[in-house]
């Protein structure tokens, strides 16, 4: 699933209202209470402070607040900018600033839909997914076939050693681990060993960076 990495903020002006967007990762419904708390109080002059929020892998927990601005208008279009992206565990708070202008039902709608896209942009988004630490033991001859393996399945190396043998530790997503290790076999004729595994959650952003690996029993601090 998606994740905010780094928390973002935006802001745009329509019709001299501000509409400051404020993006946040989340664990729990609390902790996004407790962010809505923080960020009212930054902005305590504000008319408004309108959110949306989901928690759980499939949003088991969701909810949107209008904040006094005419129902539908603000918490909705916040809400389904964040279920659209496919961004989890995450709140989205559009504080207003009036301008003095009415914008007007469809006006308040392309708003905060339009402040909400803009803080999620200036988010960094990661992919959590799950994989595996495989470590493979060779001799220096099959090195380069292994690492030529690497390379074409744009696996990230976590560790090497190099003694009287080489063992390179590679991170693989679930999905793929009996395929690499049935091709490390197969190009290596069965000369490869593979010394251990170990289940892992990682977090990889748009660039392809891998960041955050954690065994699999701290998966919920991502």
């Amino acid at each position: 699933m998606k994740i905010i990495l780094t928390g973002g903020s935006a802001e745009i002006v329509i019709k001299k209202s501000r509409f400051i967007a404020d993006v946040f990762p989340v664990s729990s419904a609390e902790e996004a209470y407790g962010i809505l708390a923080g960020v009212r109080k930054k902005y305590w002059d504000a008319k408004h402070s309108c959110h949306a929020f989901v928690v759980g892998p499939g949003n088991e927990t969701a909810h949107s607040s209008d904040d006094g601005e005419p129902q539908g208008t603000a918490g909705k279009p916040i809400l389904q900018v964040l279920t659209g992206s496919g961004v989890r565990n995450c709140i989205i708070v559009v504080t207003r600033y009036f301008g003095g202008v009415l914008l007007g039902t469809s006006g308040l709608v392309r708003a905060y839909t339009g402040a909400a896209k803009a803080g999620l942009n200036a988010s960094v988004i990661a992919e959590k997914a799950g994989g595996v630490l495989l470590r493979v033991r060779c001799d220096y001859e099959m090195l380069g076939k292994i690492q030529y393996l690497i390379g074409a399945s744009s696996l990230p190396v976590t560790d090497t050693s190099y003694t009287d043998v080489c063992e390179t530790e590679i991170l693989v997503p679930a999905g793929q681990l009996l395929r690499i290790k049935g091709d490390i076999t197969e190009k290596t004729a069965g000369k490869a060993s593979f010394i251990s595994e170990r289940s892992v959650s990682y977090v990889k952003t748009d660039d392809g960076q891998v960041r955050d690996i954690r065994p699999e029993d701290e998966a919920e601090g991502l």
